[in-house]
């Protein structure tokens, strides 16, 4: 699990690999629950979209927090 210490020492381009990275996992996933052959952890679904929304919320702050200091 991805927690909010670690994002904030992440930089914008490791936090895009590591969605990617995660992305990538929920595809396989997807294709084993399509096959009809049971995924290999069935928890680990819910925190891989958790770990997703995690990145993308913190990469939006990011991204606001710099546009209010151009302002």
């Amino acid at each position: 699990m991805l927690k909010k210490k670690n994002l904030k020492k992440l930089s914008d381009h490791e936090l895009k690999g590591k969605l990617e990275e995660l992305r990538k996992e929920m595809i396989k996933i997807n294709a084993q629950i399509s096959t009809g052959s049971a995924p290999a952890n069935k928890g680990g679904i819910r925190q891989i979209k958790k770990n997703i929304a995690r990145i993308l919320t913190f990469i939006n702050q990011n991204k606001t927090k710099i546009q209010e200091v151009k302002k």
